[in-house]
């Protein structure tokens, strides 16, 4: 199709240069032509003699001179001669082999005819050459035009074909393909625009899975609590003296509502051992990017944990919440991470255990420390790997709120308490100042130090 376009546009301007070449060839021939004839005119005019006259015939290449009177042969008949005498006119006759010219001149009332023979080889010289010429200009546009068009399809094309190949490998399930953007612009920008969609969507599906293994581990939060409640009450043994029917169906009960905790965690556990598996591949975690006031999150958690540690008998302080601090994360990111370490504090230390949850802020840095009277970590570098346990839960507590503490560009630390428990201080970025203490963990065995004059050991 391009080819053809080509040869007509071609075509279609060469024919008329053509012509335009011919037209410019004749009139050339011609004008030397009436030159010659000016020569012998000029000559018959000035009354030359005879060999003047003769002189001038032979440089103008051989013209004829018809005089007034008398007959010399020439390329045309006497007639004609005669015509172009009486007329007074130049005339130009076509004959078959070249065009003749015909200049009338009078001197004293009488008429010579000057003729000037202009053969077709002449009027056509160059001419089939100049037609040559233009042809393979012709072709040459229109071979320049298809290798040109060739190599450009042929790229779009690769690039189209690359594209969809890259588009159907995504349908079948694989995110981690991307292709180099190459082609014509509207192409290379389809390519950019699938690398981030791709990008896009691998984000979208390791966010998704990460907020289902979160949410399921928030979820164990209220478990914890029930379960708790659950131990606190009477005994569920059947098989212990004489019961009566009463006594019997309420025990059963109390047996089935501890059952029934115990497969909950269950299920829940395995729901975010089987969420964090297909996360294993995917990229690093990110947490979603806000703005909140760390002490209205500690205010509003403790609220919650209150309750529980007054049925457990569990003496509990909050220190510094109450100023605002705004920190960098989202809320609700910030509210599961301090529940994830305080349903530690719950689930691993006995019930009596007093803790204490404190918020400060210091050279652009926010650390969120909550510390308790138990028998602290025994492992804590194991205990800051996601999904490691050895208490036979999900292990994802920890990392929850390190992943929190990241995404600020903070991080966790853990340590023996001044309580004699654990210590986990989750450091964050401070919106309000820029950091400017190098080192983090500096900053937090400062904080703690400043706290406290009782020394503290390491795990």
């Amino acid at each position: 199709m391009t080819a053809a376009t080509t040869a007509v546009a071609a075509l279609a301007f060469l024919i008329p240069l053509g012509w335009e070449l011919r037209s410019d060839h004749r009139d050339q021939v011609m004008a030397t032509a009436e030159r010659h004839s000016a020569t012998v005119a000029g000559a018959i005019a000035a009354g030359t003699n005879q060999k003047g006259l003769a002189a001038a015939i032979t440089a103008a290449g051989g013209a004829v001179v018809h005089p007034p009177t008398g007959n010399v042969p020439g390329r045309v008949s006497a007639a004609e001669v005669q015509r172009t005498a009486d007329s007074g006119d130049i005339r130009t006759i076509d004959i078959s082999d070249g065009v003749v010219r015909l200049e009338p001149v009078t001197v004293a009332g009488k008429t010579s005819v000057v003729e000037i023979f202009v053969p077709a080889a002449d009027l056509d010289g160059h001419t089939g050459r100049n037609w040559l010429l233009l042809l393979g200009i012709a072709l040459g546009l229109i071979a320049g035009s298809v290798f040109v068009v060739d190599r450009l399809a042929r790229g779009a094309v690769s690039s189209a074909r690359n594209l969809v190949q890259a588009a159907l490998k995504v349908g079948d399930g694989d995110l981690g393909v991307r292709i180099q953007p190459s082609g014509p612009r509207e192409l290379a920008e389809a390519g950019y625009a699938f690398n981030r969609m791709a990008d896009r969507l691998v984000t979208a599906r390791t966010n998704e899975r990460e907020f289902v293994a979160d949410l399921s581990h928030r979820l164990r939060t209220p478990l914890t609590a029930l379960r708790l409640d659950a131990e606190a009450l009477d005994p569920d043994d059947t098989q212990v003296g004489m019961l009566d029917d009463a006594e019997l169906d309420r025990r059963r009960g109390i047996r089935r509502i501890r059952q029934a905790i115990v497969t909950l965690e269950g299920e829940v556990n395995e729901l975010i051992n089987t969420t964090r598996k297909a996360v294993a591949a995917q990229v690093a975690e990110t947490v979603a990017d806000g703005l909140c006031d760390a002490s209205e999150v500690v205010r509003e958690r403790m609220m919650f944990w209150s309750a529980l540690a007054g049925d457990q008998n569990r003496q509990y302080k909050v220190i510094g919440a109450h100023l605002r601090i705004p920190v960098p994360v989202a809320r609700a990111e910030l509210a599961a991470a301090l529940d994830a370490v305080l349903g530690n504090v719950f689930r691993y230390t006995p019930q009596g255990t007093a803790f204490e949850v404190g918020i400060s802020r210091r050279d652009g840095w926010v650390a969120v420390r909550v510390e308790d009277a138990g028998p602290g970590i025994p492992d804590p570098e194991k205990a800051m790997q996601r999904g490691q346990s050895d208490q036979g839960s999900t292990g994802l507590g920890l990392d929850i709120a390190r992943r929190a503490a990241q995404a600020t560009g903070g991080s966790v630390s853990l340590a023996r308490s001044a309580m004699g428990g654990a210590s986990v201080v989750m450091l964050l970025s401070d919106a309000d100042a820029v950091p400017k203490q190098a080192s983090r963990f500096g900053l937090v065995g400062r904080m703690a130090r400043e706290r406290t004059n009782r020394p503290g050991r390491s795990e």
